[in-house]
């Protein structure tokens, strides 16, 4: 699966960076839907959140921590922000790689799309 994620992951594509450890990559999403709109991406491939397995649940938690302490460094932690993860091309889905978008920065409205 080559995407443009996995581009990015390679640095063929740039992208605003704004964290990355030997798990994942964290960067500003290019059509922001928030002040605040970082995706945050595995660098294992994995297509979509449904096709994970059992063995990726480690990982699956080290994307939500990761976001959490992206929040605080974003300073959104205490205001509040949004996590999405689209599966699907009913659920959203533009890129399949799995990714989590953290939103935030403004009053997030609910229900959403």
């Amino acid at each position: 699966m080559d995407t443009i994620f996995s581009k990015i992951i390679r640095r063929e594509i740039p992208a605003d960076i704004v964290f990355e450890d030997d798990q994942c990559l964290a960067f500003r999403d290019i059509a922001p839907q928030a002040p605040t709109h970082i995706l945050i991406i595995p660098k294992k491939p994995i297509q979509r959140v449904a096709l994970a397995s059992a063995e990726d649940t480690p990982l699956l938690g080290h994307l939500l921590a990761t976001a959490a302490t992206i929040a605080k460094q974003m300073g959104i932690a205490e205001s509040g922000f949004r996590l999405v993860i689209n599966n699907g091309p009913n659920g959203g889905e533009a890129v399949p790689h799995l990714h989590v978008h953290l939103l935030g920065g403004r009053a997030l409205n609910w229900p959403p799309g």
